[in-house]
Formats: structure tokens, C-alpha cells, sequence
């Protein structure tokens, strides 16, 4: 597979496009003057829909001020200041209570200025007085969810779903969603372990040690991150081991010779054809458990650390490894 087109051919120079945004999906990019979007005033009529309608797509902060009031001038630039801070993650509706007073009324305020928190519909907090910059932010947080939660929450799903192509053998699409949570996460352990895998399948296998072997020490010590290097150095001894074609014909005279079935375990393994390999190395251990002080098991393990616990290849084996051992 060549560079050009290739999903994960630009990864580490940022050349791609990747399909998957994350964030305000409503926009594919911030517009200029963000304080026109997420802040403005209301009036009594405008109240349903700035609010209560505008509440259901996100957290809506009402602050109920008017023109003499010196605390209100207080906070206004500090409450605007963390909404547009907060990058969507709230509104802000100013309401001057001398010319609106009826909706302040109806909600008892009767100190400004007041600020409440509407979702959904409904007012479910506030708080009264000219606060500090940290504690309208905690405010922030503690009614939107504290800031980047939503990008995790999308993150994990993008991250299931490119694994569910890796599975279906879509590896140019799972590369390009991988390389899109990299470019919001560049030291997300699961996407540059899936990175990899894709580049292992397209037999990009240098690229990808050459990537996994660059990383950080903190990341290259992940599970996720030591299963792929495993997985290629399972590739690399495989090559070594001869031609499969020939160890059939060696077991189909010698069933019992294990050094043949072990090498074509290891082939067949990195062929992709787990629940065969895993059956030779059963084998194995089902007629002698003595070889290679147990080599069949031990090699099975390793296979499982690859192929990790979720592989039906792994539950398979798993089941038939405990009637073995327990039996």
C-alpha cells in the first residue's frame, strides 16, 4: 500500500483528513465572534425560546442584572469571559430585570446580580452575588460536566467503532477514525495500538514498530502498545520458520513431531488463522505436556496477550486450555 491515499500515511506530519470531528459537531469549525453565539440578551417574549427551547440542546445560564447595579458590572465580564471559555459547553441569556421584570418574579429573584442554570426546561441552580472567576467556572463545570467530558464520550465510541472495522477488515477506515482521535489526542494508547494494527495488516510492519517504538516510555509500557510490538515480533519469527506447506506434510507422517506443529502453530498464527494455531499448540498439550517444559501452554499465552480476552479465539481456547489443565 502505498503513502498516497493511504489513511495512515500521513499520521505524525498531520497530511490527512480524518472523517471523525469531536466537539460541537453543529459547526465544523468555530466562527468568529464566539461571544455572538453563546452570549445575548432576552426579554420576556424571547424568554421561551432563548431559554427554555435553547436549554434542551445545552445548559443555559440566565444572569439577571440591570443598569445600577455595581456588583452585576462586577461579574458581567467575568461570567462572559468563562462561558466563551467553556467553548459551547454553555449559553449565556442576559435579562435586564427594569425592563423584564416579570420573568425575575416568577422565579423569586429578588438580589442581583442572580444567575440560574436552565436544562432542559427547568431551572435547576444558581447562585447570587459578583462571585470570583474559579467559582463561576466551578459553577460551570458542576452543570455542563467538567470540560473535555463530551470528547471523551466521543472518543470512546469512535474508538469501539474503529475496532469494530478492524474486526469486519475495514483497516482504511479504522486507520483514518484512529488517526482522527490522534489528532484530538495524540497520546491516546488505544488509537496508536490501533494505528499500528491497521499498518500490521496492511504489512506496514516497519511503519508501525517504527511508531511504537518511538513513543514516550509511559506509553510504550501500555498493555495495548506491548501486545502489538509482541504481535510483530511473533510476525518476524514466523518468517524464520520455514514453509507451511512442508510442516503439514512432516506431521502428516509425524503427528507427534511437536517441533513441526509448534513452527506451524506460530505461521498459522500470523496468518490470521488463530483458532487453528491455538488447536496445534491444544495439541500439544493434550499428548505431551513434558515438551518443552510445556511449551504448548506457555506459547498459548502469549498468544492470548495478542490477541487479547475478547478474541473468540481466545474464549475458545481458554475453555478447552481448562478442561486440560483441570480435567
Amino acid at each position: 500500500m502505498s503513502d498516497y491515499g493511504n489513511p495512515f500515511g500521513g499520521y505524525g506530519n498531520q497530511q490527512m483528513t480524518a472523517k471523525a470531528q469531536f466537539g460541537d459537531s453543529s459547526a465544523a469549525a468555530p466562527t468568529p465572534g464566539p461571544a455572538a453565539a453563546l452570549i445575548k440578551d432576552t426579554t420576556t417574549a424571547g424568554f421561551t425560546r432563548d431559554v427554555l427551547e435553547e436549554s434542551r440542546q445545552q445548559p443555559v445560564l440566565v444572569d439577571f442584572w440591570a443598569p445600577w447595579c455595581g456588583p452585576c458590572k462586577q461579574l458581567t465580564p467575568v461570567i462572559e469571559k468563562a462561558v466563551n471559555e467553556a467553548e459551547g459547553r454553555v449559553k449565556l441569556v442576559k435579562l435586564n430585570i427594569d425592563d423584564h421584570p416579570a420573568i425575575p418574579g416568577q422565579l423569586g429573584i429578588q438580589s442581583i446580580p442572580a444567575v440560574v442554570a436552565f436544562v432542559d426546561g427547568r431551572p435547576i441552580d444558581g447562585f447570587m452575588g459578583a462571585l470570583p472567576e474559579s467559582q463561576v467556572k466551578q459553577f460551570i463545570d458542576k452543570v455542563a460536566g467538567p470540560a473535555g467530558a463530551d470528547q471523551a464520550a466521543e472518543i470512546a465510541a469512535v474508538l469501539e467503532e474503529a475496532a469494530g472495522l478492524v474486526t469486519a477488515g475495514d483497516i482504511d477506515g479504522a486507520a483514518q477514525l484512529f488517526a482522527a482521535v490522534l489528532q484530538a489526542d495524540p497520546d491516546n494508547v488505544k488509537a496508536l495500538a490501533g494505528m499500528a494494527e491497521c499498518m500490521i495488516v496492511a504489512n506496514q510492519h516497519v511503519r508501525a514498530r517504527e511508531l511504537l517504538t518511538q513513543l514516550p516510555e509511559e506509553l510504550a509500557k501500555a498493555p495495548e502498545v506491548q501486545a502489538q510490538l509482541k504481535r510483530l515480533d511473533q510476525i518476524d519469527e514466523a518468517r524464520k520458520l520455514g514453509d507451511p506447506v512442508a510442516l503439514e506434510h512432516t506431521l502428516s507422517l509425524d503427528p507427534d513431531d511437536h517441533d513441526a506443529r509448534m513452527k506451524l502453530a506460530k505461521i498459522r498464527n500470523v496468518e490470521g488463522r488463530r483458532e487453528e494455531a491455538a488447536e496445534h499448540l491444544l495439541l500439544i498439550m493434550r499428548r505431551d505436556r513434558a515438551y518443552d517444559d510445556d511449551g504448548g501452554r506457555r506459547q498459548l499465552l502469549q498468544f492470548f496477550e495478542v490477541w487479547g480476552p475478547k478474541d473468540p479465539a481466545t474464549i475458545m481456547a481458554r475453555r478447552k486450555l481448562s478442561s486440560i489443565l483441570f480435567s
